[in-house]
Formats: structure tokens, sequence, C-alpha cells
């Protein structure tokens, strides 16, 4: 994997003249707060783990966490940043934070994933705290491991403390709207994005990357307000279909514990989807999916960013030039920290 956090650093030393950052400013922006590092000993396998706190001069650092055998410092890092501007952009009371455990969740029982969870709590609880830094669920995690993390820092604080959790379930304090809120602020400014484009078709044509928790929602979404969704894929890869897809059937398929590559014979690898001509395409799965390398075949008029960080430096300055508008991650998929707040 790229060093994801070289390109925030180059992003932002591209722009600073543009937005008239100085020298300093940009040093302060760039140091991260706090950075904690461990490693988690799970039966017998060795795990590291990381919570960032980037910045926290609006507020508590907020941001979710992470399993996923990709994860990084690098990655974390910049994830925190983004949620230090995600917030801001949003005006709420929040600095940027993230957090992950590097190993691949699937497959592995309930139990193990409990273990994980209290162990991940246990390393970090103490510069946890709804005043402090409040994690969420975010890749492979879910309102159950926030409903264990809440118990287990619960234990080693030993009072009630639900505010340091969101995304939780209801049952514990969440709110009814977070499981689908990031998928439905994108569905929102995807509406509005519609108002300012003149030669939008009155069915567009919608692909989308990723089929999870994002994906999956804004998928229904626009699917129930008549777009036609043409592609879908997830990590195995996808399917398409020019005439549209049923994605209320997709949905089911998938909720039985399927891939969805195998939903119909229509097969595509995740590569043919960014490519396809599409009105719009969603991002919905990880970082760095747009590169130099594929940019310039990307045929799609407009680019949303429900993942974080799914275009890269160098990739958007492709796209910018090509005449593609990509709505950034930071606006695009703010839904889900904004739920968070209430």
């Amino acid at each position: 994997m790229n060093n994801v956090f070289d390109g925030v650093l180059e992003r932002i030393e591209s722009i600073k003249e543009k937005i008239g950052l100085t020298d300093l400013e940009v040093e302060v922006l760039m140091a991260p707060e706090r950075i904690g590092e461990t490693t988690l000993e799970i039966d017998g396998d060795k795990l590291p783990a990381w919570r960032i706190a980037f910045n926290t001069v609006l507020g508590p650092a907020k941001g979710g966490i992470r399993f996923h055998p990709e994860v990084s410092e690098g990655e974390v890092k910049s994830l925190a940043f983004w949620m230090t501007l995600k917030n801001s952009l949003a005006g709420l009371p929040y600095g940027g934070g993230k957090g992950g455990v590097k190993f691949n969740p699937k497959g592995k029982s309930r139990e193990y994933i409990d273990k994980v969870s209290r162990a991940y709590i246990d390393a970090f609880y103490k510069n946890l705290g709804e005043n402090i830094d409040i994690p969420a669920p975010d890749v492979y995690t879910n309102p159950e491991i926030m409903g264990i993390m809440l118990d287990q820092f619960e234990k080693n604080v030993g009072h009630h403390e639900p505010a340091v959790i969101t995304g939780k379930p209801v049952e514990l304090g969440g709110i009814t709207l977070r499981g689908d809120a990031t998928a439905r602020g994108g569905f929102i400014i995807i509406k509005e994005l519609l108002h300012h484009i003149k030669e939008m078709p009155a069915r567009p044509t919608v692909a989308i990357q990723g089929f999870g928790n994002a994906g999956l929602n804004i998928a229904r979404m626009l699917y129930n307000d008549n777009f036609k969704v043409v592609a879908i894929s997830d990590s195995r890869g996808g399917v398409f279909d020019e005439d549209g897809i049923d994605v209320n059937k997709a949905i089911e398929f998938k909720n039985k514990g399927n891939s969805i590559v195998e939903f119909s014979d229509n097969e595509i690898t995740n590569d043919d989807l960014l490519e396809l001509d599409v009105d719009i395409l969603v991002l919905a799965a990880l970082e760095n999916q747009i590169t130099a390398s594929n940019a310039g075949r990307v045929k799609a008029k407009q680019i949303i960013e429900l993942a974080n960080g799914p275009v890269d430096q160098h990739a958007d300055e492709i796209l910018w030039n090509n005449g593609t508008l990509v709505v950034p991650d930071i606006l695009a998929n703010s839904g889900g920290v904004i739920v968070s707040y209430f």
C-alpha cells in the first residue's frame, strides 16, 4: 500500500499557497497531537493496533476504529487528519481521531472479535473519554463491537459513560439514524448535486464500488429514488447490468452471506467498475482506488467519495483537467459523524 499520509502531506503542500497557509500553520496542522501504538496478543496472534488523536483544537478527537489486514500507522494518521477537516467543515465541536487493528476479521469467531475489541480498549482507554477522544464504527466494525467496547471501557473506568462511544446499539444509548447515516449524507449530497448539473439525464446511471454499510445503503436509496444502478461490487468483485440491477434483491443476496460477485453471470472486476461510462461513480470501499495509473480511463462525470481518500493527489489533478467533478470525502461522507454528534 502507498503511504497514504505522504499523499496527505503532498496535497497540503500543493494547496498551501492557494489558500494562504504559512509554513508554521502547515507545521501545526500536520503534526498529530497523540499517537498511540501497541500490539494486541489474541490467542497467540500478535495484532498491531493504533489510536491517533490528530487535532483537538475544536473539541475532543472523534473518529472510527477499523479492523482490516492492511491497516497501518500512515493510514490511521491520514484518516484522523481527514476527520479533523470533516468535523470543522460540518461545524461540529470535535477534533479528528482514528484507530485501527491490523488483522482480517473475516472468518474469525465472535469470541475472537470480542477479545480483540476488549483488548483494544484495555490498551487505549486512558486516552479515551467523552471529552477526550470518542471512537466510532468504521470498516469491519459495527454496533455490536461498539457495545462491547463501551462495556469494556466502563469496566476499566468504573462509571457509566455512554457518550464515549458512538455507533453503539440503540439499547445502549445509540441513535436509530446512525445505521445508514453515512449513506444518507451521501445521498443528500447527490440530490443537491443534481440541482447544479444541467445535462444530467432524468434517470442517472450509477456505479458503486463497495457494498458494505455505506455502499449497500446508498445503493438502496438511489435505486428506490429511480436512479439506474448499473454496477455494484464488494472486495471480491462485482456485477454489471446496463439495464439496471435490482438492488433490493442484491441486498437480500448479500445479507445471506454471499459475495455480490455471485449475484449474476455479468461479472466485472473492481477495476472494470471504476472505468464504466456512468453519470455518477460512488466510491464506498477503501483509499487509493483511483490513482495516476487509472484516472485517465475514468469516464464517470461525477465522483462521490463516500469512502475516505479513494482518489489520490495525482488522480485528482488528472480528473480535474478532464472535467470530472469530485465531491470530496470530508463532505460526501460527513453524515455519519453529524448523526454521531446528535
